[in-house]
């Protein structure tokens, strides 16, 4: 298993970026790269949610099926996804520190094959490069908000 954690002290309350990161709607207005969400269930917010999500990669458009796992309102949400041959497990965490909120995000990839297992720590660097643009973004949206 491989985990990447990437945290930022945000200058925002800690419920606005909580549900920034925890309701698609809103993170997909954070991310500038995502491009679509359509939504695969019934449940638009908190556990049960699914959605796949389209973003811009590398110049190129991909989709990924989450959903939501965990959700206990201004603490944490988890996502997870099946994709690729690895489970994608991330957990956003927020807490106040100081008036503003300390934004946490830990991701764990667990790949389950053989090309998964040689890929994923190949691509490590960029994934947590992937995270830290996500992190930076929703940083400047809630604090632009």
């Amino acid at each position: 298993m491989s985990r990447t954690t990437v945290r930022r002290t945000i200058d925002s309350p800690v419920d606005f970026v909580f549900r920034t990161v925890s309701e698609i709607d809103n993170y997909s207005k954070a991310i500038p790269h995502i491009v679509d969400v359509e939504f695969i269930s019934d449940v638009r917010k908190g556990v049960g949610s699914r959605f796949r999500e389209t973003r811009l990669m590398m110049g190129r458009e991909a989709s990924t099926v989450l959903e939501v796992t965990e959700y206990v309102e201004n603490e944490r949400v988890r996502l997870v996804s099946d994709e690729g041959g690895t489970i994608w497990d991330s957990v956003f965490t927020v807490r106040p520190v100081d008036g503003a909120t300390e934004l946490t995000l830990v991701m764990d990839a667990a790949p389950y094959t053989f090309k998964s297992r040689i890929f994923v720590p190949v691509l490590k660097l960029v994934i947590r490069m992937g995270l830290v643009k996500d992190m930076d973004a929703v940083k400047e949206y809630c604090e632009s908000s």
